[in-house]
């Protein structure tokens, strides 16, 4: 999988009249969640723009609140392809992560903060990988219309196995025919959507009816 490279600057001031500041100037707000819990209460050393969130049951998140550019973020967002991103704050080590959550503007489509995921080495993650089909379907052939229902799957797996896509080769497919989540295998990978969600089909047309209907 791709890597793409963020810098982030910290910021110690938050809640909803500092984002709306910085949003002002250009900048998106974005949180980075730890990606190993801490036992509550927090006894540990904070850097700048960091806190700890209560999770419950005696455990807690470390959270780092930072900004980056309307501008370095446009290529990660507005794009099919999915990336693993290395964060680099300043006056802080550069972490890998992943995107956890976006929110737009309803009107806009702004976007109005970003959440990210810090990820390890030896800890699966879960993350949505796009689908590419492969092959020339028979039901195709046969006159019906190939119809993709899955733009992309949902994987579990480390990181590193993480591929830019999964290609599906499609060439035996027949009229009328589909290719369900629970059909599909890839080497190091999880595939955790419903097991009978259907990824693609080919469909009948009115074409492939009417010299069905004449034989």
């Amino acid at each position: 999988m791709k890597t793409f490279q963020l810098k982030g600057l910290p910021r110690e001031i938050v809640g909803k009249k500092a984002s709306k500041a910085v949003r002002k100037g250009n900048m998106i707000p974005a949180v980075l969640y730890g990606g190993e819990p801490v036992a509550m209460p927090y006894e540990g050393a904070l850097n700048t723009g960091e806190n700890v969130v209560d999770l419950g049951r005696g455990k807690g998140v470390v959270v780092t609140s930072f900004t980056v550019t309307q501008d370095d973020i446009r290529g990660l967002v507005y794009t099919s392809e999915v990336f693993l991103v290395e964060l680099s704050l300043e006056g802080g080590k550069n972490t890998m992560a992943i995107i956890k959550d976006i929110q737009f503007h309803p009107v806009t489509d702004a976007i109005l903060h970003i959440d990210f995921l810090e990820i390890f080495e030896n800890k699966p993650i879960v993350i949505d990988v796009p689908v590419a089909l492969e092959g020339y379907a028979e039901g195709v052939k046969a006159g019906g219309k190939l119809s993709l229902e899955m733009r992309k799957l949902k994987v579990k797996a480390l990181y590193r196995e993480i591929p830019e896509k999964l290609t599906i080769n499609i060439t035996t497919l027949g009229l009328g025919k589909t290719i369900q989540v629970g059909s599909l295998h890839f080497d190091h990978l999880e595939l955790v959507n419903a097991k009978n969600a259907v990824v693609c089909a080919v469909k009948l047309t009115r074409a492939a009816r009417g010299a069905a209907a004449s034989k």
